[in-house]
């Protein structure tokens, strides 16, 4: 009797029995876990309670949750804290240590300031304006509305250095599922590319950064002062 399950795909298993060996998993491994969302992302706090009034009293998350220790359990390393969090509506946390040091993280030497952030999402273009007029109203610096194209965003940073995004989604679920039928081949394609400029820099013959392919936002240069 003929089925449509190749022979090296492995059929599902019951509980607590071994991975199979097959060529697709030669090691035996067992399958991925569904990861089902974020669970909570965690930054250096300055101030506890400076830190409650941003995320509480201005963005609306409830703090919902707190851990305090002398001890790190998962180093052993004596380091005390408070580590506290704050809950989004899907249930996941952005969460905090103080240190009781009143330091802040310091930013990333090599990176800019832009890269690293966090992005939250609201439901409409509505939200975010009404969002950047509480974080105005509180004396915060708000960039945006910024038009990603499948998504607007408004950007800030919290009391810590974080920088944070707002986002709300344009695109619907059919356009994001088309866009990302391609995603593979062109990150294949800067990896490849990305390769090959490995080894000229070697060389020494290579620019220090290297440009992607194309350009999807055409329209942020255009509006950039000076040669391009």
């Amino acid at each position: 009797m003929q089925t449509d399950t190749p022979a090296d795909v492995p059929t599902a298993q019951p509980p607590g029995a071994r991975p199979l060996i097959t060529s697709a998993n030669p090691q035996g491994l067992p399958a991925a876990a569904p990861i089902h969302q974020l669970h909570h992302y965690a930054y250096r706090a300055r101030d506890a309670e400076e830190t409650r009034h941003f995320y509480e009293d201005i963005l609306g998350l409830p703090l919902y949750h707190i851990i305090q220790s002398d001890y790190v359990p998962s180093t052993g390393e004596y380091c005390p804290y408070t580590h506290f969090f704050f809950r989004l509506q899907d249930g996941s946390f952005i969460a905090f240590f103080d240190l009781g040091d009143d330091e802040a993280a310091l930013p990333s030497p090599n990176t800019p300031l832009w890269v690293n952030h966090i992005s939250f999402r609201v439901d409409t273009v509505a939200d975010l304006e009404a969002m950047k007029a509480r974080l105005q109203a509180d004396g915060v610096e708000v960039l945006g509305v910024t038009d990603h194209h499948i998504f607007k965003s408004i950007y800030f940073f919290d009391p810590n250095g974080v920088r944070l995004e707002l986002t709300a989604q344009l695109a619907d679920e059919v356009q994001m599922q088309r866009e990302s039928t391609t995603a593979h081949a062109r990150l294949a394609t800067w990896s490849a590319r990305k390769a090959e400029w490995r080894k000229a820099r070697a060389a020494g013959g290579a620019p220090k950064a290297l440009k992607p392919p194309q350009n999807d936002r055409p329209e942020v240069a255009a509006r950039q002062p000076g040669p391009r």
